[in-house]
């Protein structure tokens, strides 16, 4: 059975303070418990402990932010220890209406059911301290802090409205590449219900570059396994001449429009 979000929760923050400020959260939400999170992945495995006390959180809140707006959020999942994403990218979502939070030690050394219950605690945690659009709350990373959002974006599906993984992306389902050799592993399985959710109402943006080492399998997974599935809201970008790193802001902006299709977003005069 699906949880539903609460619509309203005590503030885990202090007065927000426009810019860069590091930030814990106390309470780990029912969608990050680990009973939870395994029947979200259908893990075969029981999360281990996980206090989120500990843990360290940075926000990006731009100085245009009121709290009589509603804002959307942008939750990051980074490849390393750091949730720092590109200084040219935090113009184009600040004339979004978006808010930035990324967990810091969330890297692909860490325990995915960690990595997971990070950017859900940061999903709840967000909404309950500032004005949220909860039809504008999405996830995104790096490699393989992309291939975690997209997992998230999917099992998480009722939680996060769209989905943009960076230079990585996972599916539930093993996806032959088509030379006979090579098969994309299913990597979770997601519920059914939340499934339904997922593939009707959600949007996914597919990112990667010309010279990433993980383009071939990023289109193949686009192909064969969001369209095939049939994902109703799913595109498919490459930035020429870029490989395994963040692509200019442009890209960002142009995933960003798509996970906006339909919001009545319109950015701000730059």
């Amino acid at each position: 059975m699906v949880s539903l979000l609460p619509h309203a929760l005590a503030a885990d923050l202090p007065p927000f303070t426009a810019g860069k400020s590091t930030v814990s959260f106390t309470e780990l939400p029912k969608q990050a418990e680990p009973d939870e999170v395994k029947w979200r992945l259908h893990s075969v495995e029981t999360p281990g402990a996980f206090d989120l006390a500990k843990e360290k959180f940075q926000l990006i809140i731009p100085a245009t932010y009121k709290h009589a707006d509603k804002w959307g959020v942008f939750i990051w999942i980074s490849p390393g220890d750091t949730a720092g994403i590109p200084a040219d990218w935090e113009p184009g979502l600040a004339a979004r209406k978006l808010l930035f939070v990324g967990a810091l030690k969330s890297g692909n050394p860490r325990n995915i059911f960690d990595r997971v219950r990070l950017a859900v605690a940061a999903n709840v945690a967000m909404r309950g301290r500032f004005n949220v659009d909860a039809r504008r709350v999405y996830v995104s990373g790096h490699s393989g802090g992309g291939r975690v959002a997209s997992m998230v974006g999917m099992a998480y599906a009722d939680m996060f409205s769209g989905t943009m993984p960076f230079m990585g992306v996972n599916f539930y389902e093993d996806i032959p590449a088509g030379d006979g050799k090579t098969t994309y592993g299913a990597n979770f399985i997601p519920d059914d219900e939340v499934l339904a959710i997922a593939k009707k109402f959600c949007r996914y943006a597919l990112m990667t570059g010309e010279k990433d080492f993980n383009r071939a399998g990023t289109k193949t997974v686009f192909e064969q396994g969001f369209k095939k599935e049939g994902f109703a809201n799913v595109t498919y970008l490459e930035a020429p001449g870029v490989g395994h790193n963040l692509p200019p802001a442009k890209w960002l902006e142009q995933g960003l429009d798509f996970l906006d299709t339909g919001k009545g977003v319109k950015p701000a005069a730059k």
